[in-house]
């Protein structure tokens, strides 16, 4: 009889996602604030997208790599918020296996590619200030071209294991995943092997994507920083440093809150599980709606051709 159950699971059709355990009596007032989240980010992004296609002067590698983080960007709360709302809404919480598996990988795909983005914008950035005389030589659109196709190809092949051995593993236990998306750890646990291989490759992903991609992001913003400080006036370091501001906040906002669900995913015994599951969707959700959102206030040619756009329009 066991043998038989354990056959039943091995390769589930299905798996059964619970949304926020704990929290199941608040999922429509939950979904409030993650509809408008999605509604801003959706807004934000094509707006970011359509000025820069029609603004020339929009035409230059910050805003072509602002252009990748915006698609980025959309993908990724896509692929997570409609699946979710079915959960609050319908208590839809099937989900095909093979569905569960291309959500887990286009998460941590794209995941990968913002990160890659943020230190192409660094580089920019450190060019642009420390440099600010062979930037155009240096980044020229063939250059950016080649930076976002190795974006995509680290990203696309550094998590393309993930559901390869997801799927070899057997699911003799449960297929409920105690969670509103298809996240990497979240489904492995379930199986009744021992998923080491993919507990340490994850990690080890983890450390080479963020690990690396934050020291660039560091050293980049050292070498920024000392150039701004020697600046000969407070005028031109407070211009100069403005034209980072935005980018620092975009670092921030998306590398904080995936830090602390990665470390109490693996660490975090005794944080409540909804508190964890709720960061996992915000990290998903506020970086697509504040990115448009930093870089339209604080870009000045961003904002005054959203400004002429609307007024133009009203008249």
């Amino acid at each position: 009889m066991s043998d038989s159950n354990t056959t039943d699971f091995t390769n589930p059709s299905t798996f059964i996602l619970l949304g926020i355990p704990g929290l199941e009596a608040a999922h429509i007032w939950i979904s409030i604030p993650f509809c408008t989240m999605y509604a801003i980010a959706l807004l934000g992004n094509f707006t970011i997208l359509f000025i820069v296609k029609i603004e020339p002067r929009l035409h230059g590698p910050m805003y072509y790599f602002l252009c990748m983080l915006a698609v980025t960007d959309l993908v990724l709360s896509t692929c997570i918020l409609p699946k979710t709302l079915s959960i609050f809404w319908f208590n839809s919480r099937e989900i095909d296996f093979n569905a569960c598996l291309t959500q887990m990988y286009v998460i941590h795909c794209f995941s990968a590619m913002v990160s890659g983005i943020l230190v192409a914008m660094a580089f920019d950035r450190y060019v642009a200030i420390c440099d600010p005389l062979r930037h155009s030589t240096i980044l020229t659109n063939p250059v950016i071209a080649k930076i976002g196709l190795a974006v995509v190809l680290r990203g696309g092949m550094l998590i393309l294991p993930y559901p390869f051995l997801a799927r070899r593993w057997p699911y003799c236990r449960t297929n409920i995943i105690p969670h509103s998306y298809c996240e990497h750890m979240a489904v492995v646990k379930l199986a009744c092997a021992d998923i080491t291989v993919s507990s340490y490759y994850g990690l080890s992903v983890a450390f080479l994507v963020m690990g690396l991609d934050v020291f660039s992001i560091t050293v980049s913003y050292i070498q920024i920083l000392r150039a701004i400080f020697s600046l000969p006036t407070k005028d031109a370091r407070h211009k100069t440093f403005g034209t980072c501001g935005s980018h620092l906040c975009v670092i921030l906002t998306f590398y904080i809150p995936p830090l602390f669900s990665f470390l109490t995913h693996r660490f975090g015994h005794n944080v409540p599980q909804h508190f964890h599951i709720l960061i996992a969707n915000t990290y998903l959700l506020v970086p697509p709606m504040l990115n448009p959102i930093i870089y339209g206030v604080s870009t000045k040619l961003i904002r005054d051709r959203l400004i002429r756009l609307f007024t133009h329009k009203g008249t």
